[in-house]
Formats: structure tokens, C-alpha cells, sequence
């Protein structure tokens, strides 16, 4: 899946010499936490966060009612003054995957979408993102996660798969992960019913492992010497 098709494409934004407060309104009123930062021609210069406005404010602000006093004074401070210059954008072309990369690496919680000139045309966030994946895996739907071991080889994930399917039990997603012996992966298929029990002997008798997906997940914690 893309970018484009998660993103947020109704994007609140704000101009660099709009007021601190006038951003701050803006967020509270839409419940967000970023806002991009363009030009009169919608073209992306920067991204100011609540963190950003958090670090530019006085804490009292936050707990107590300022005087008019310290509002004025404030009041002058420009959203050019203390947004992050030139952030990093991402393509609306761009994987999901590719976009939850960059979001890590670049330890942000949104990232502003843009097209070949540099025009905003949208914003995806972390909490976009789980949406999507969410959606991809089918895990809103009730079921039960499995976790098989099988050998990396050709054929092992269709002799899973036709085993399930055999039994008239429909899939909302299926991965495969590496697991710490070699030459094993670890294959979970999430199962849109409650009842597995047989599905789990019966591959149990195909020679597969079944284990307990967070057994699987302690396995891959490191290993105190």
C-alpha cells in the first residue's frame, strides 16, 4: 500500500508569520500535533509541533493563566522562530513501510507529503500508520494469531496455507519473520475464527512447531551472557 492512500489530505497548516498563539489555537482545535509550515503558494518551508511550542513557552503557561503582560510579550513570537526549517518530506508514492522507516530513523511523529515541486499535498502520522496497518492485517476483525515454525525452504508457507484453508477458515493476513535458529522462519497467520484448536494439531502432525507468538517474540529478546 502507499502513502497516498493513508495519508491525511486535508491538512491544517500555518504560515511562518502566523503567532505562537495562533498555532497553539490551531492544534487544540483540531486535536493534532503537527502543523506544516508553507508559503502562499503551498510550497513546504518548515513543521512546528506542540513540543515545539511547549519548548518556546514559559511552563506557567501550561498550568496557570498568564498576565496580559507575558501574553503580549509572547504574543510577538513567530512560528518562523521556532519551527524545524526544511523537514524532511516524503512522496505520496512512498510504501507505507518505507514511510514507518523514515518516521524511525528520523524519530518524528509525522511526516509532511509533498509531490516533485515541493507542494504540500498532505501529512501522514504514527497513528496513520496504524491504521493502515491495522486495515492491512485484518486484526479488526476477531480472530486468533498462530505461530508456526517452518523450515526456509520452498513450500513450507503453501503447505501452511492449504492446510488452513482446507479447513474452510479464511485469513486476514499472513506474515513471516526470521527466527534465531538458522534456517527456521517463523510464519504467522492471523485466523478470522476463535477456534483453532484442530487447525493446530493438525499441523502439529505435518511436522510443523506451533508455538505461542509471544514464546516466539521472547526467543528473539537478546540473551544475557
Amino acid at each position: 500500500m502507499f502513502v497516498s492512500r493513508s495519508m491525511t489530505r486535508k491538512v491544517i497548516t500555518v504560515e511562518p508569520e502566523a503567532g505562537i498563539f495562533e498555532a497553539q489555537e490551531l492544534m487544540a482545535a483540531n486535536k493534532i500535533r503537527h502543523l506544516p509550515v508553507i508559503k502562499p503558494d503551498s510550497r513546504l518551508i518548515g513543521i512546528v509541533t506542540d513540543r515545539d511550542i511547549r519548548s518556546a513557552l514559559p511552563y506557567k503557561f501550561f498550568k496557570e493563566s498568564p498576565s496580559e503582560e507575558e501574553k503580549k510579550k509572547f504574543s510577538e513570537l513567530k512560528i518562523k522562530n521556532i519551527m524545524t526549517q526544511n523537514p524532511i518530506a516524503i512522496s505520496a508514492t512512498y510504501t507505507l513501510q518505507d514511510a514507518l522507516l523514515v518516521i524511525q530513523d528520523a524519530r518524528v511523529g509525522a511526516l509532511p507529503v509533498v509531490d516533485e515541486n515541493g507542494i504540500l499535498s498532505g501529512i501522514i502520522s504514527v497513528r496513520d500508520l496504524l491504521r493502515a496497518f491495522i486495515n492491512v492485517l485484518g486484526i479488526g476483525e476477531p480472530g486468533t494469531l498462530l505461530c508456526i515454525l517452518a523450515e526456509e525452504k520452498v513450500g513450507q508457507l503453501k503447505q501452511i496455507v492449504d492446510a488452513i484453508t482446507a479447513e474452510n477458515i479464511s485469513f486476514g493476513s499472513v506474515l513471516v519473520a526470521r527466527y534465531w535458529q538458522k534456517d527456521k522462519r517463523a510464519v504467522f497467520p492471523y485466523l478470522l475464527t476463535q477456534n483453532v484448536a484442530h487447525v493446530k494439531e493438525k499441523l502439529i502432525n505435518m511436522g510443523f512447531s506451533v508455538l505461542d507468538p509471544m514464546e516466539w517474540y521472547l526467543d528473539q529478546l537478546p540473551k544475557n551472557e
